[in-house]
């Protein structure tokens, strides 16, 4: 018996690192064979514009969720910092104070989360949630429920450009991408969001100062927002007081289906853009088959089940938690 277990790790290790990739691919294939259209290079480029949104959020959010933690007010963030930075450009302020401000805010934000959350001892869902209601609201207060019109082309550019045949929000969620799975596997902050999100008691006796860390991750995650607040603004030509509602759960669905564990400590970045593609192919679909919205919804809250059962019965077992706290203590003494 015992050496069939053994025979059948390598097997459950492969899944566990490539299945959602097969399902990505399983997935494109049945979309071709549902719609003649999914295929077309227009679609295509359709489906990769639309992911750029969630995939630059899910990107923040890995880092969060890898950490231990979780933030549910990026979609109020978006909204908020998309806002301010719409508004300071209507007063005469040009593109690039727009862009700054939007930046800044979101990165405001974050670092506010991660100062309730590591120096105030307060639940990450707790502090996010209470986030989200207020940028929410402000939002609201701030644009009195009406949009606030952009016509800086230039600000446009960021959502409508291209550089060649590629859009700019393409360009930006591939620089997005590379450089975090540099931040993950070349600087000691992503060694460090590892070690907190495997162990963080752990962490503690190393001393390693977990406060800063965690101030640091959410900065990242609340910088990202903010970003997604210019791409957002600029391709809706408005900062809209409604922009970002549920986007927090487009990108843990895409972050859980990128194989990163809700319990901290295992994922990585490159399985984050796989359930980004998954989602957005999902939803494409659902589209060309004139599938109502309401269905969409219930299909994408099956699949976020189904990823978390997965997820739990491949790191089932009190092995895989003993595993998992010793991997933190010696992250946490190698960083």
């Amino acid at each position: 018996m015992k050496a069939i277990r053994q025979a059948g790790r390598p097997r459950q290790e492969l899944f566990r690192r490539y299945g959602m990739l097969l399902v990505l691919v399983v997935m494109v294939f049945l979309a071709s064979m549902l719609s003649d259209r999914f295929l077309t290079a227009s679609n295509l480029l359709n489906v990769t514009r639309q992911v750029t949104i969630n995939a630059i959020l899910a990107a923040g959010m890995t880092i969060v969720i890898i950490s231990g933690g979780i933030d549910l007010s990026i979609g109020s963030v978006v909204a908020i910092s998309g806002a301010l930075g719409a508004g300071l450009m209507a007063t005469g302020a040009g593109w690039a104070a727009g862009v700054l401000v939007t930046l800044l805010v979101g990165l405001a934000l974050g670092i506010t989360n991660g100062l309730f959350i590591a120096y105030g001892q307060l639940p990450p869902f707790i502090v996010t949630l209470a986030t989200m209601a207020l940028a929410r609201g402000f939002t609201q207060v701030y644009t009195g429920g009406r949009a606030i019109t952009v016509t800086s082309q230039t600000f446009q550019w960021f959502g409508h450009g291209y550089v060649g045949s590629i859009p700019v929000p393409v360009i930006i969620m591939i620089i997005i991408y590379i450089l975090g799975y540099f931040f993950f596997k070349r600087t000691k902050l992503g060694r460090l969001v590892y070690a907190v999100g495997g162990n963080e008691h752990a962490c503690r006796m190393a001393g390693i100062r977990v406060n800063r860390v965690k101030v640091a991750i959410y900065g990242i995650n609340g910088l990202l927002a903010g970003l997604v607040g210019v791409i957002l603004t600029a391709r809706l030509f408005s900062a809209q007081p409604t922009a970002g509602v549920a986007y927090e759960m487009d990108a843990i669905a895409a972050v859980i289906l990128g194989g990163t564990s809700l319990s901290g400590g295992r994922g990585n970045i490159g399985g984050t853009i796989v359930g980004a593609l998954i989602i957005g192919v999902l939803g494409n679909v659902f589209n060309l088959m004139d599938v109502s919205p309401f269905y969409q919804d219930v299909a994408k809250g099956l699949v976020i089940l189904v990823a978390v059962l997965l997820d739990r019965l491949l790191h089932a077992g009190g092995g895989s938690l003993r595993r998992g706290v010793s991997s933190g203590a010696d992250q946490a003494k190698s960083a």
